[in-house]
């Protein structure tokens, strides 16, 4: 698997796959793993050939689109991952996972000396005091706010349009646990007290090193107040209300990729209809999540997830 400028080659729905000897002087090679390959006609599963990333220059990616079968094109995450197998769609997050660690972890915290690269890729070993370092992952809690009317409390980020609307997220700090995280980050951006948080299930988000975990929580409080820096807006909706307001293009919610969209919908009870625009939520998060952040060293989406 290729990696360029944080996009691959797709063809049909598939990542594009190279025999390693035809991408020469790689920027980074990691060894992904060996997945299984399901056959569908009956469910059995075998081993498949060992899945290897080389993370290329932008110049060596166009090289590489040249030899790829016709059709093929470069895409990132946001762009295929809904027309992407569990396969595909899991290969592509770790590849970007270990690549962004890989480019923000290049010397000894310790030392400051350049470190080495062992294990496949998944250490970075210091040269000077033989300390070794690991891929960095930052948990970011995500929660769907219900009230006691069973209305879901959504919110608008600092950055994005005036009808983008999601849910709030923010990072766990150290000494915290989930649930602590969940009542904080919300008490801080909407100023609601919460109750009975309950998990509900996770995402990776490797923009570069979230886990998005999704909780939905509730309030006895009915007036929110945004705290003006991550969140600017946030509004009640009843289920009714925001089904017609995301077909009338009056709100746009987050896209159907992301622990955020499930968490909403896990709320509706079903599938929420797009507007038939078919606009869509393209626009860098705040503490309130797509499916999490921008950049986990900057936030659970795009500005900052976390922090009092």
């Amino acid at each position: 698997m290729v990696l360029a400028g944080g996009k691959t080659l797709i063809d049909n729905g598939r990542i594009v796959l190279f025999p390693p000897s035809e991408v020469a002087d790689p920027d980074l090679v990691v060894f992904l793993g060996r997945p299984l390959a399901v056959d569908r006609r009956d469910g059995t599963a075998r081993r498949a050939a060992d899945l290897v990333l080389m993370a290329v220059s932008e110049d060596q990616g166009a090289e590489l689109a040249a030899a790829a079968p016709t059709g093929a094109s470069w895409a990132g995450f946001r762009e295929v991952a809904a027309g992407l197998d569990a396969l595909d769609a899991g290969a592509f997050l770790e590849a970007l996972a270990i690549v962004n660690w890989h480019r923000t972890h290049t010397h000894c915290p310790r030392c400051g000396a350049a470190t080495i690269i062992e294990a496949g890729g998944w250490v970075r070993k210091c040269p000077v005091d033989a300390s070794e370092h690991f891929p960095r992952t930052d948990p970011a809690i995500i929660v769907a706010v219900v009230g006691k009317d069973d209305r879901i409390l959504l919110g608008g980020g600092s950055t994005w349009g005036s009808n983008r609307y999601s849910t709030l997220a923010g990072f766990v700090e150290p000494g915290e646990s989930l649930e602590q995280a969940v009542i904080r980050e919300v008490g801080e951006e909407v100023g609601v007290r919460l109750h009975s948080p309950t998990y509900l299930g996770s995402q990776p988000w490797p923009f570069p090193a979230s886990l998005m975990l999704g909780f939905t929580a509730r309030t006895e409080d009915e007036v929110p107040t945004p705290d003006g820096v991550e969140v600017v807006r946030a509004r009640w909706f009843s289920r009714e209300e925001l089904q017609a307001a995301v077909l009338s293009g009056e709100v746009v919610i987050s896209p159907r990729v992301s622990i955020a969209r499930a968490l909403i919908e896990n709320w509706f009870g079903g599938t929420i209809e797009d507007a038939p625009s078919g606009e869509q939520f393209t626009e860098p998060g705040s503490a309130v999540g797509q499916g999490a952040g921008e950049t986990a060293a900057s936030a659970a989406a795009g500005g900052s997830a976390g922090g009092k």
